[in-house]
């Protein structure tokens, strides 16, 4: 056999490889075509290889819609008679439970804002170590006097916190039951002037030596508020308004002096319901707003607003002008006279003997009301000559404790040492004699009753033994419990 040359075997093999030898083929055509190109066809052929991006995977998202921008609500006008102050619920269990702090004056956090706190200057400035001044020379009897009767009534604060006008000798366990039952309807009243004493000397929620007792009773009161209208109590009596304001005072102060925010919206409903029931363009009587006014219930108003002014609350500014609008209308310009509902009316009386018993001439209760009420709407003496006048009149008119002459009046005597004391000078130093015979002499001692006073005065059947001895301790604490508005 003949041996095949390598030409051969090749041609043999593609014959039986087609598809080798039509890659082969087509390899060698374009090797061709490339030798045969320009160089600078060759060179932008390479150029452009060489910048041609890398195309990345794109993804597309779907537009977010604009996001509206909230919309600034307008301001609304507060309205005083539905402010809400949005605050922590309390619960009964918490019964008030704050921060301790050893004295009501150490905190200067707040002491400074109400004028309060060592070498601080205000309204309430003198009160905490007050009664320890007192507790020298011949203040030493003054300042026992206050501390028996708050003693006294401490025993008869019922549980709940309240004290009960009619019905508190059921505290009294061993010897003789006191007496001197008073009208329940004031409850209420009789509370709140309880409570303002024991503020008034000093102790808060947070301290003091009776901080329990004041806790006690903010809790009633406060249990006692309606949450819609801000009424302590209710309107059953005719009288309630007194009631509503000496609570709503005592609610104020108990905020104030113990910086309680919890306490706020309490005490600021309390003056909500006194602007709502005031008179259109005039000040307030015993009904809402049918244009009937007098001197006595106005005067606790008065006290109240400027407490809340004093602890930043809102005040109806429009309203403390109206006050002193009022008194010059009731006022006689020669002897500082103040009226009752018109100028030269007396004190009233209830209906019956009760002017006789107590026959209001003797008293001067509601020139000493226009003459406090006149202090802290910021009026002058030495700008208003009516106010030395008023003094001068009261002073002729001193406290003097004679049950058959129908001399006693409670009321008249508080007013009327709150005003002298802020008159100072003769006028006081001549009203405190008669005062310390009058009252710090005729303190009951004697077994349940130490610490009383008897329900002797104008309106001891009210308010009864609980009133007589809560005012005339409020009376005592007039050294102390209050600064001079105006230092001359």
């Amino acid at each position: 056999m003949q041996e095949q040359t390598f030409q051969e075997s090749m041609a043999d093999w593609l014959r039986h490889a087609p598809y080798l030898t039509l890659s082969l083929v087509l390899h060698v055509i374009a090797i061709a075509i490339f030798l045969l190109m320009p160089p600078t066809l060759i060179a932008q052929e390479k150029k452009a290889l060489t910048m041609a991006p890398v195309e990345e995977e794109v993804i597309i998202e779907e537009p977010e819609e604009p996001k509206e921008e909230p919309k600034e609500e307008e301001p609304e006008e507060p309205i005083l008679q539905e402010v809400e102050i949005s605050e922590p619920e309390v619960t009964e269990e918490e019964n008030f439970e704050e921060t301790e702090i050893e004295s009501s004056f150490e905190s200067n956090q707040w002491n400074v804002a109400v004028g309060l706190g060592g070498g601080a200057t205000g309204k309430f400035s003198k009160r905490g170590d007050g009664r320890g001044k007192l507790g020298v020379g011949r203040g030493r009897d003054t300042a026992q006097a206050i501390e028996f009767g708050l003693e006294w009534l401490k025993a008869h604060q019922d549980d709940d916190g309240k004290w009960d006008a009619d019905d508190f000798m059921k505290h009294d366990y061993d010897g003789e039951l006191c007496d001197g039952e008073g009208n329940p309807v004031h409850d209420v009243g009789l509370t709140g002037l309880a409570l303002l004493a024991f503020l008034g000397d000093g102790s808060t929620m947070r301290s003091g030596p009776y901080k329990n007792v004041v806790k006690k009773a903010v809790g009633w009161l406060r249990r006692e508020q309606d949450p819609n209208t801000g009424l302590f109590g209710t309107n059953t009596s005719h009288d309630f308004l007194y009631d509503h304001a000496i609570a709503a005072l005592a609610m104020v102060e108990a905020y104030g002096l113990s910086d309680s925010t919890l306490l706020r919206k309490y005490a600021q409903k309390g003056i909500n319901y006194l602007e709502s029931h005031r008179n259109p363009y005039m000040v307030w009587r015993y009904q809402a707003r049918n244009n009937d006014n007098d001197s006595s219930v106005t005067g606790w108003c008065v006290m109240a607003y400027k407490s809340a002014q004093d602890f930043n609350l809102k005040v109806n500014a429009q309203a403390m002008k109206l006050c002193s609008t009022w008194f010059d209308s009731v006022t006689d310009t020669t002897s500082g006279r103040c009226g009752y509902s018109k100028r030269g009316e007396i004190s009233s009386r209830h209906p019956g003997d009760h002017s006789t018993r107590f026959p209001p001439q003797r008293g001067e209760a509601l020139t000493a009301v226009g003459l406090l009420s006149r202090f802290f709407l910021g009026e002058n003496p030495e700008d208003n000559p009516i106010m030395t006048a008023a003094a001068n009149t009261i002073l002729s008119k001193p406290p003097i404790w004679d049950k058959k002459a129908g001399d006693i009046d409670h009321y008249y005597w508080y007013y009327a040492t709150y005003a002298l004391y802020q008159m100072g000078g003769r006028h006081w130093k001549e009203w405190s004699k008669k005062l310390t015979k009058a009252v710090v002499k005729t303190q009951r001692k004697d077994g349940n009753f130490k610490g009383s006073w008897d329900p002797a005065g104008a309106w001891g059947e009210d308010g009864g033994r609980v009133y007589s001895t809560a005012i005339l301790v409020l009376t005592l604490e007039a050294y102390y419990r209050y600064t001079r508005v105006f230092v001359r």
